[in-house]
Parts: C-alpha cells; structure tokens; sequence
C-alpha cells in the first residue's frame, strides 16, 4: 500500500519557524499523517492557531514561542519533544531568511547573520536530536533551502550564500548521519507567505515572478509541505542527502528588487 508510506502515526516531529507559511503548512501536512509536533516560532499567538489545527486533527501539539537565533533556545527543542512526548523522529529545519539588500550595503555582520539564521541553527536543533533520532526507525531531516541557493539575483548575496551553505550542509551532514538519518533539503521556489509580501504587493514584481517561472504561478505553502511530508515519512525512505527543487521550475529568475547595478564603470 504505497498511501501508507506517507504516515506518519505516532511519530513526533519538530517544526521550526512553525508559525506561518511554510512552517505551519508542514507542521498541518505532519499532524493529518498522524505525527504530534513541536511548533516554536518567535510569536506565540501564532503557534496557538496552528496547535489548534493540530488537535482539530486529533494529533497533540506543544508550543514554544521563541527566539529561534538563540542557539540554545533551538538546541532545547530537541529535549521539549522528549519531554512531552517521549521521542523524537523528524525535525525540520525550516526557520530562516534574510532580506534583500544592495551589495554596499551587505557588511560582513549581515552576512555572518544571514549564516547563522539559516545554517547555525539548524546544526544546533539536528546536533541536539541526534542522540533521539538514532532511536527512531525512521529518522529523518527535512532543511528548507531556496532556488536562490544555485541561482543568482541582483541583492540576495547574503540569502543565496547562506541558503546555498545549507544546501551543501544536507549532503555532508547526510553522509556523516547515514544510515540511522536521512538528512534531506527542500530547495524553495517563490511562495506565497508574508516573507515574499515584498513582491506580491507589487503587481510589477509580481508579474515579473510569475513569467520566469514555467508554471506560470507563484508557489502555494501546501506545495513545499506536501513535499515536506514525502522527504520526511518512509516514502521517502530511500533518499538522503538530496536537495529537491521545488520550484515551479526556475532556472534562471530575473529579480532585481530595483536594486542598483553597480559593476558599470564610469
């Protein structure tokens, strides 16, 4: 029965970032496989929503509002799931970002900032929930990375660096874990949630996104938690180590944010 490989029953999962977009649809797409998750996030009225959703299901859910940039905050998540549920199978690794901004303006602290948010933390909740995901018998990683990882756009330099280190973070990581972990990456398209407002409340830049993109649309959250729920569930049983392009198909995506070529010489 190939439908029962996407379950998920009894199985407990963390979810960072879990508030919104992407983060709450993977953490919904986990419960209605069966899975009882951690959600943490900065905003904790957030997190209550998307736990209420989660019990709706009949799955049990535990909030913890915090500051994902705090290490040790991250780290302890992997001890909350024990906790509260006794063990530990899938942790995603889904908090992160950086906002665009023009190379001049790209000091070595907001590169280092944007290495941080997207890689420190998710080497501090994985390395926190080895030891409980070695205990698992389905052990698995899911990192969300972005298209931005292999592509270029004028004003993601600190993004695209950090998202591309995570990329390369899953495969290494996935050799030194396997076989008892599967350590997989989602590499992220355009998709609508609040981080991406920049561009959807701009009819332009909307328009702009849309024709570089085959399918012709900007990417909905359910897309990339459907394929969450494959990298993390025994369907995906027989990947690790692999970045999968969710994307609507990009290769090459032209934009600018109407930032300021500034390579032209005089």
């Amino acid at each position: 029965m190939v439908l029962e490989r996407f379950r998920l029953d009894n199985r407990v999962a963390i979810v960072t970032g879990a508030g919104r977009g992407i983060g709450a649809a993977s953490a919904l797409a986990l419960a209605e496989a069966g899975a009882d998750v951690v959600l943490a996030a900065r905003t904790k009225d957030q997190l209550l929503e998307v736990a209420a959703q989660v019990e709706a299901m009949g799955r049990r859910a535990v909030v913890v509002a915090a500051d994902l940039t705090d290490l040790d905050q991250v780290a302890a998540l992997a001890q909350t799931a024990m906790d509260s549920f006794g063990r530990l199978d899938v942790v995603i690794n889904n908090v992160g970002g950086s906002m665009p901004r023009e190379f001049v303006k790209t000091n070595v602290a907001a590169l280092e900032d944007a290495f941080h948010f997207n890689v420190s933390t998710a080497h501090a909740l994985t390395r926190a929930a080895l030891p409980h995901l070695l205990a698992s018998d389905s052990a698995a990683v899911v990192n969300i990375s972005s298209v931005m990882g292999r592509v270029s756009g004028r004003g993601y330099l600190a993004y695209g660096t950090a998202k591309a280190a995570l990329a390369h973070w899953t495969r290494l990581a996935a050799r030194d874990l396997s076989p008892g972990v599967r350590v997989n990456a989602i590499a992220v398209g355009s998709v609508a949630t609040s981080a991406l407002e920049v561009v959807t409340g701009d009819e332009g830049l909307t328009a702009q996104m849309e024709a570089n993109t085959p399918l012709r649309r900007i990417g909905d959250p359910d897309d990339i938690a459907a394929t969450v729920l494959f990298l993390a569930s025994p369907a995906g049983a027989y990947l690790t180590g692999k970045v999968l392009e969710v994307d609507g198909g990009i290769d090459q995506p032209n934009l600018d944010m109407g930032l300021p070529d500034l390579g032209e010489k005089p």
